[in-house]
């Protein structure tokens, strides 16, 4: 694993996600090197390939103090604006043990007494070292990505980041202590449509959890991730193509958005933007719509 320290110029950025507005990321890189993960572009902003995710970390040693200096504009103050630690990385991943960047940027803001949310998403039962931190917050909000309920599936394509029945205690724990929480349900792959009771029994967890909003999103299909992804499944080449066609499936990816919404109805815990994302979709309407109309016969 490289670790490489560098001089950020900047740690708060204008997002581009639903229900946010600035983003935190303390680091550039994650050593959970999921296969899956859409943030592999961000290796192009530091000379790394997007093979090579997850073998390198670049730390922004500067990032507690450029947080300070920069929550201190006019524009973080009254309406303070939602921030979201972090989009492209884990802030919690295991350097973050060294380094406090997380840490620190929370101290900062419950010093401030930062009105705004502070949402935050993880992997890593790290995070259970600043719940003092997070229970000061004005207007806390923590997620924890949850991809399956089975360890051993979990480990195949997420093999280096903590396992899914520790995020569950992370929830469970959270909750506990009255910190406002959500679960990241995903990415969803369709073999989930022939196991509706796998799906159920996930779902049910969560709930038992004490977890009442979820976020649920399908496998991002995007030629770029889909290849990494490949790498990490077993099996013949022809079962391997199989799982991937089926994860290309509209018809499949359509019954398990269904299928999430009718579970969290069932459990009544509310699907955060009233849909399950899916990006494959969205991408089609994105092209629909760009498309022009037909020019008059004659």
């Amino acid at each position: 694993m490289k670790i490489v320290e560098q001089q950020a110029r900047s740690i708060i950025v204008e997002s581009g996600l639903p229900d946010t507005e600035y983003v935190v990321n303390p680091y550039t890189g994650c050593s959970f090197a999921c296969s899956y993960c859409y943030a592999s572009f961000m290796g192009r902003f530091v000379g790394e390939t997007r093979d090579s995710w997850g073998d390198y970390l670049y730390v922004k040693t500067n990032a507690v103090d450029l947080f300070r200096k920069e929550i201190a504009s006019p524009r973080f103050r009254s309406p303070a604006p939602t921030l979201f630690i972090s989009s492209v990385t884990d802030a919690w991943q295991g350097v973050e043990k060294k380094y406090r960047l997380a840490r620190g940027i929370l101290e900062i803001l419950v010093n401030a007494d930062y009105q705004g949310r502070v949402s935050i998403l993880t992997k890593s039962p790290l995070l259970l070292r600043d719940i003092d931190l997070l229970c000061r917050l004005a207007r806390p909000e923590v997620g924890v990505t949850i991809t399956t309920d089975e360890d051993e599936v979990g480990m195949v394509y997420e093999g280096r980041a903590p396992r899914n029945s520790s995020r569950l205690e992370i929830l469970r724990l959270l909750v506990e202590h009255g910190v406002p929480t959500y679960a990241f349900v995903g990415p969803l792959m369709t073999h989930y449509v022939d196991r509706p009771q796998a799906m159920d029994r996930l779902m049910s967890s969560i709930a038992d959890a004490g977890v009442k909003f979820i976020y649920a999103e399908l496998l991002n299909v995007a030629p770029s991730l889909l290849r990494r992804f490949r790498k990490t499944l077993s099996g013949t080449e022809a079962e391997v193509e199989q799982f991937v066609s089926e994860q290309l499936d509209r018809q499949r990816r359509r019954a398990l958005a269904e299928l999430v919404a009718d579970l969290a109805r069932k459990y009544h815990v509310e699907l955060r933007l009233g849909r399950v994302l899916d990006h494959a979709e969205d991408r089609r309407r994105r092209i629909k719509s760009l498309q022009l109309p037909a020019l008059p016969a004659g």
